[in-house]
């Protein structure tokens, strides 16, 4: 084996090295039995990015503007308290957030129903902890959507 080819499957990932090998791992969410483009397809990354930095944008206005009163270092501490609410009350009522509804996602249970207020609390604590929603599957789902059995879908 030629050592340029072992360095390029070494920076390219395990995931490219076994389809180089002939691997199929399908598309993001195939294993779930999501369509792979269209409404109740994975989210994309970007979407899904975006949905949080305007959640986090929201909770820390409100935090600014109705509790912090100027302190930037209390506004972030309540904008977490925030932010942990109006995910628990808005995924657990009507399955998004307002970032997710303006980015077009919805999150469900991986049977494609509801998911119940357990669970909501479950990926919502995990989320604002941040470590398991950096830690990815192959289907591009967090550890918190992994835990409570769900998963971020197109509208």
């Amino acid at each position: 084996m030629d050592n340029r080819q072992a360095i390029g499957s070494w920076l390219s990932g395990p995931r490219a090295a076994a389809e180089e090998m002939g691997a199929d791992f399908g598309y993001r969410g195939k294993r779930l039995g999501l369509p792979e483009q269209g409404p109740g397809a994975i989210a994309p990354l970007g979407r899904r990015f975006g949905a949080l930095f305007i959640d986090w944008a929201l909770c820390l206005l409100i935090a600014y503007g109705l509790f912090a009163r100027g302190d930037q270092q209390s506004a972030g501490n309540w904008a977490l308290g925030i932010f942990l609410v109006m995910s628990v009350l808005t995924l657990g009522t009507i399955g998004c957030t307002p970032g997710k509804r303006l980015m077009g996602i919805r999150v469900i249970a991986e049977d494609g129903g509801r998911l119940g207020l357990v669970r909501v609390l479950i990926r919502s604590v995990l989320l604002c902890l941040a470590i398991p929603a950096l830690v990815w599957d192959r289907d591009g789902r967090g550890l918190h959507d992994r835990l409570a059995r769900a998963v971020q879908v197109r509208l």
